[in-house]
């Protein structure tokens, strides 16, 4: 037919023999594997196969829904119902969109120059370098090759200011042990960073949260937060903030660094997705230098694999004593992993693989647009990461629990909630191996959203 529906299709259905709904789902699951269903092709209407059958609407409804949870078919709202490719194709264990990781891009030219660059390490110190520790805010090459990379963040950074640190993680416990003693206070986003709260937990730190809007922090909710608790410091991701995706403008950004020093609090800025847009705001650490504690990660933007983090201390005296911190608790970053980043920052390897990064990020930006067009056109276009507040039908746990009995994890808001958690989950982009397996995992959570949570469950 050439409005694609299934030519012909009607579903023998034998009476009498359980729920027809079950029975009519049962032998759209047949026909998918006898071939005479194809992928692509386009289910009746539910009204015109009720009539076909002489049955109710309803029952065609809870019959597609059915089909639906199965995995055999998905919905377009205005447009009908489809048979998809089986979820058998994607590889084993699952579709794990709960991980937040930069996409995995296919370019076999970068992969190799990658590998290839481990086994020119030697040129970057020989046996020095393997045998020997290091300074624990890291060797001068290192905390140089920090300056280069995060220049477009932090202007006039200077090297006696960098950190090498093991990892984000690494930077945040190091500053956070800096500023704060046990029972003391520091305030965060609502909803933010589950390491950072485990961290904190860690710590024996309180976590106070400040209300958030479509740009993050809510100046007014930081300066009553500040009057009330007088925090040790303030802890937040202004570029795509995990897990919402807001992005602070430069206005907000310049009210923020107003209230925070005037109630002189420092800023422990986590920009750990600064360099995915091409073009961000200013890094708050460009605008207050003297208060702010800025962590440049290269997880996000790099390599999960690296676990190196560059931190730009207000100045020097304080360098030293975050270079302090990581000697006590993880002695330094690892030098293999420090001066391979130096290297790849050097020779322009780390900028080519920011790129592949960012275009496999828009490719599977637009994969969630068609699939989830509502809630990727909520979040920033350079994210990773999707913010889904649900529809009012459907709880988290729902949610979650569904596909989870279909091997897909998300997260659910409470991993983030310093205070309420919200009605939300996060999707994470660049968890899936490939585009094809994000497209099933999408098409999951399109479909359950498309129908009432009473017509996906199976208890009985």
């Amino acid at each position: 037919m050439s409005d694609g529906t299934a030519p012909g299709w009607t579903p023998a259905i034998e009476r009498g023999q359980g729920p027809l709904y079950l029975a009519i789902a049962d032998r759209i699951d047949a026909d998918i594997a006898a071939g005479r269903l194809a992928a692509g092709a386009r289910l009746p209407p539910q009204r015109v196969l009720a009539d076909l059958l002489g049955i109710d609407f309803t029952t065609v409804s809870r019959a597609y829904a059915e089909a639906a949870r199965r995995g055999l078919v998905r919905s377009r709202v205005g447009q009908g119902t489809f048979v998809r490719p089986p979820l058998a194709t994607a590889t084993p264990g699952g579709v794990d969109l709960s991980m937040n990781l930069p996409p995995r891009f296919e370019d076999a030219a970068l992969e190799r120059r990658l590998a290839q660059s481990a086994g020119l390490l030697e040129e970057s110190g020989g046996l020095d370098l393997l045998l020997r520790y290091q300074e624990p805010g890291g060797a001068l090459a290192d905390r140089e090759a920090g300056v280069q990379w995060l220049a477009g963040r932090v202007p006039g950074l200077v090297a006696e200011r960098v950190v090498v640190c093991p990892g984000a993680q690494g930077a945040l416990a190091a500053t956070l042990g800096l500023l704060a003693a046990p029972g003391e206070t520091i305030l965060a986003e609502a909803l933010t960073y589950p390491g950072f709260r485990s961290l904190a937990a860690q710590l024996r730190l309180r976590v106070a949260g400040v209300a958030m809007d479509a740009e993050g922090i809510v100046p007014d909710a930081l300066d009553a937060a500040c009057q009330a608790v007088s925090p040790k410091a303030l802890y937040c991701t202004p570029v795509l903030q995990n897990p919402t995706t807001a992005t602070m403008s430069l206005a907000r950004r310049q009210q923020i660094v107003a209230i925070a020093r005037r109630h002189g609090a420092p800023i422990i800025e986590d920009d750990a997705y600064g360099l995915l847009p091409r073009a961000a705001p200013p890094a708050l650490a460009a605008l207050a230098p003297e208060l702010v504690y800025y962590i440049g990660g290269l997880a996000k933007v790099l390599s999960p694999a690296l676990r190196i983090a560059y931190l730009a201390a207000p100045d020097a005296r304080q360098a030293q004593r975050v270079a302090a911190g990581i000697r006590a608790t993880a002695a330094m970053a690892s030098p293999l992993t420090a001066a391979l980043a130096t290297r790849w920052i050097g020779d322009g390897t780390a900028l080519t693989v920011l790129g592949a990064i960012r275009a496999e990020t828009a490719a599977r930006r637009a994969l969630a647009a068609q699939y989830l067009p509502e809630f990727a056109a909520r979040s920033q276009p350079d994210s990773f990461h999707l913010w889904l507040a649900l529809p009012p039908a459907w709880t988290r746990a729902d949610l979650a629990g569904r596909l989870r009995t279909m091997g897909i994890g998300v997260v659910v808001s409470d991993a983030f909630a310093v205070t309420s958690a919200p009605e939300a989950v996060r999707i994470g982009l660049g968890a899936a191996r490939t585009r094809r397996e994000l497209a099933i995992g999408l098409q999951a959570i399109a479909d359950l959203l498309s129908q009432p949570p009473a017509l996906s469950s199976t208890v009985v």
